[in-house]
């Protein structure tokens, strides 16, 4: 039976990379880039060659090897795995750069901070330190070779070759045998009588200077030069020269030259090692402190270098998320680190926290991440969206706390291209009825319906048919002026979406009573709409070969492409009015009645005449829900500039155009309430957009609206928005084609009202005879009373 012997380098479970070695530290030890066999992870592996011959050589590189496998520390090269043969060595430790190296790619790619220079130098010093003061070792070798670099620009200290014990029970220093090391020696080993006295650190710190002149001024050239401080910034300069001093005695112990350092105007004392020290103490700082650490960072992240915030900041930032209490405070800084990842990066760090995140019940994160959502909404992928994060963000529609109101709807203009049919069709829109109808904020109507312009396009043909149009006549219906200006630009922007029967049949109707409207910006747009849909229907009347080219997106399926062509035509009302919703739940924390937000001014005597004023609610500071110390956005001059003009409806040209926002409107309307008082959240969301229950039945033998075919290829078997509206005419009157006069042309809101006015007025005469009735017959069956008699048995 034969045996073959395994080869342990052939087993070993890492491999060298084919790429040439980094080098090394002066000596026998050659750095390759190297990776685990199993993951792929990248590491760096020291290889050293047994020669024959070199006895004390292999021995100083065995004790190197122990030392590096013994030593834990932060600032030491961190030891993963090893190899020892017959014929080599072989060390593996994280993956690094050698810090001469990382300076020269460094200062081609513009050059290190100061910033980055002070942490390195720091954690050098640290790692002395520790050798010195907690392990009684002298490293014997500190230099620029003997440093090294990881991902997160950390710097490292290695070259452990000639380590040896400050107590002397280990013998005294090993003969190094290497001229480049010589010249970091301090001038007292030079003195063969040993008589200079010294302290166990004085060799060490003398190195450190040496260190520090070649990191500003490159490669020292030779022990005098260090005479010269060149380019070692002015703060750090005295500390330098008592590392250098002639005096071995008066050279500081490592922790005495960081505390000097980091003293107030010290080179140590700045942000980024703050920064640092904290995060690595940050498992046992306290809540108050974690939450006043990450409000701070992000405003420091911007002088912050990429390398470090990707790989240090950001495993803090989500190891703080998902095992501390940290909350939404890490969020701003969290997407901020975010933007220094790939695509990929993204998906796997980022995605799954996010998701996550809006499972969580806290209202401060859920608004973070909606006015965050823009940063990462390119990297969510179309079922992570409908299974995982809309379900939780339509909860936003039913808060009570209108800017989570308002943050969801703005964020549906991200979400809706990414929506199935059934999110984006049916529970969207039921949810943005109710918000139209019901919610008492009018800048939350004004920016429903502008959400609903933007993102129409992406709806399917039958939904935009049942909805848009039902939509807008709504919104030019409502008390507050904005949404009125918002439902005629809604149809301006999705004139493509209609077809020539609905805009002369249902459009035009509802925009010709917007010309009397008492504000003048209303009036203006809905004169520019009407001009634009009337060109329209004039060049399909000119030329009827052109009805299919003009109605070609009609019955089209959603085209996301659409949304850009609309994508400006009313921010206006997604910023500035933002500005005006969070200005009116700062004035007003408690829920009122939007009728209460937009108080009612005397009626003007004419229909012309109207009465502007400016919108300058003061803050209260002291208001309950303290949604202050987020970024509502500007609220000096969005709030009066949030009436806008187009320049051109059907070529989709825009114009901005200032218009001062009246806080009152005197317009006689219905408030939404009442609309829709008896409208069921969870029923058919397609009545959402209807009138639930007309004011009163029409007159025998009227057809309603919706058992006319307007004009579309099928007949229309839905509720349609003019069936509250057929009883326009008495009953009995006839349609003359040359008598005008015959036809009721009275506001058909003026009609309901009357209607109901009269209505109860019946009712209340009918309840007080009732009541009379009652009373005397009450009266009648027990007689008169008699005062002062009493019934006796």
């Amino acid at each position: 039976m034969w045996f073959f012997a395994r080869d342990p380098v052939r087993d070993f479970p890492f491999e060298l990379s084919p790429d040439p070695p980094e080098g090394g530290p002066p000596g026998p030890w050659v750095l390759h880039r190297g990776r685990k066999k199993a993951t792929g992870s990248p590491v760096s592996i020291f290889v050293y060659d047994v020669k024959p011959g070199a006895d004390e050589q292999t021995q100083v590189a065995k004790a190197a090897f122990k030392r590096l496998k013994t030593l834990r520390h932060p600032n030491i090269l961190a030891y993963i795995d090893g190899l020892e043969t017959d014929k080599c060595l072989h060390v593996v430790t994280e993956a690094v750069t050698p810090l001469k190296m990382y300076l020269k790619e460094r200062a081609e790619a513009g050059g290190l901070k100061e910033l980055e220079l002070s942490w390195g130098l720091h954690q050098i010093v640290k790692a002395l330190s520790f050798l010195v003061n907690d392990c009684s070792l002298i490293h014997n070798n500190v230099c620029m070779a003997a440093v090294f670099v990881d991902r997160a620009g950390e710097w490292k200290l290695g070259g452990l070759d000639y380590m040896y014990s400050s107590q002397g029970n280990g013998g005294g220093p090993p003969r190094k045998g290497v001229p480049e090391l010589e010249q970091y020696d301090p001038p007292e080993l030079a003195d063969g009588s040993g008589r200079a006295v010294r302290e166990k650190w004085s060799a060490d710190m003398w190195r450190l200077g040496c260190l520090i002149w070649e990191v500003f001024n490159g490669s020292l050239p030779r022990a005098a030069a260090l005479r010269n401080p060149g380019k070692i910034p002015k703060s750090l300069v005295p500390h330098y020269c008592e590392l250098v001093g002639a005096n071995p005695k008066v050279r500081p112990n490592p922790a005495r030259f960081l505390q000097n350092c980091r003293a107030p105007g010290g080179f140590l004392n700045n942000r980024f090692v703050e920064t640092n020290l904290f995060l690595e103490e940050i498992q046992i700082k306290e809540p108050a402190e974690k939450q006043k650490f990450f409000q701070e960072l992000s405003k420091s992240l911007d002088s912050f270098p990429e390398d470090f915030c990707r790989h240090k900041v950001l495993p803090q930032l989500l190891t703080a998320f998902e095992f501390g209490s940290a909350g939404a405070v890490v969020l701003t800084p969290l997407f901020k680190v975010g933007k220094f990842l790939n695509a990929e990066e993204y998906q796997q760090k980022i995605i799954p926290v996010v998701v996550k995140m809006f499972s969580s019940t806290d209202r401060a994160m859920r608004i973070r991440l909606l006015q965050q959502m823009e940063q990462f909404i390119q990297y969510l992928d179309e079922p992570t969206v409908n299974t995982q994060i809309f379900p939780h963000v339509v909860h936003g529609f039913l808060d009570t706390n209108p800017a989570i109101r308002e943050q969801t709807v703005k964020s549906m203009l991200l979400l809706a291209p990414k929506l199935n049919e059934a999110n984006l069709n049916v529970e969207l829109m039921k949810h943005f009825a109710r918000l139209q109808a019901k919610d008492e904020q009018g800048p939350i109507r004004c920016n429903t319906t502008v959400c609903l312009g933007k993102i129409g396009s992406y709806l399917s043909a039958s939904t935009r048919h049942r909805v848009l149009t039902s939509a807008f006549s709504r919104a030019t219906k409502d008390p507050f002026a904005p949404s009125r200006v918002a439902g005629v630009l809604g149809f301006a922007a999705t004139h493509n979406l209609y077809s020539m029967n609905d805009c002369a049949h249902k459009i035009l109707p509802v925009l010709c009573g917007l010309t009397v409207d008492p504000e003048k910006s209303v009036r203006d747009q809905a004169f520019k709409a009407i001009r634009s849909f009337l060109s329209q229907l004039e060049s399909v009347s000119e030329d009827p070969t052109q009805l299919a080219e003009v109605e070609k997106d009609v019955h089209a399926a959603s085209s996301p492409g659409m949304g850009g062509a609309a994508a400006s035509w009313a921010g206006w009302a997604v910023t500035g009015v933002s500005s005006l919703t969070s200005k009116l739940i700062r004035a007003h924390p408690a829920a009122a009645p939007a009728e209460t937000n937009v108080p009612q001014r005397p009626t003007p005597e004419g229909p012309w005449e109207t009465q502007e004023e400016g919108t300058d609610t003061a803050d209260d500071s002291s208001a309950a829900d303290r949604w202050d110390d987020e970024d509502w956005g500007s609220l000096e001059q969005e709030a009066e500039s949030v009436l806008v003009q187009q320049e051109d409806w059907s070529t989709g040209g825009q114009a901005s155009r200032a218009g001062q926002v009246s806080r009152t409107s005197s317009l006689d309307v219905k408030s939404p309430e009442s609309d829709w008082s008896s409208w069921d959240a969870e029923g058919s969301w397609e009545q959402g957009w209807q009138d639930p229950s007309p004011p009163e039945p029409p007159p025998e033998g009227t057809r309603l609206a919706s058992e006319y075919n307007w004009g579309g290829p099928e007949p229309s078997d839905k509720g349609d928005p003019f069936a509250a509206l057929s009883a326009r005419r008495e009953t009995g009157a006839q349609l003359r084609p040359d008598s005008w006069g015959d036809d009721n042309w009275e506001g058909l809101e003026t009609e309901n009202r009357q209607g109901k006015a009269e209505l109860a007025r019946k009712k209340r005469e009918e309840r007080r005879r009732e009541m009379e009735a009652k009373r005397a017959e009450k009266k009648a069956a027990k007689g008169p009373m008699k005062l002062g008699t009493r019934k006796l048995d």
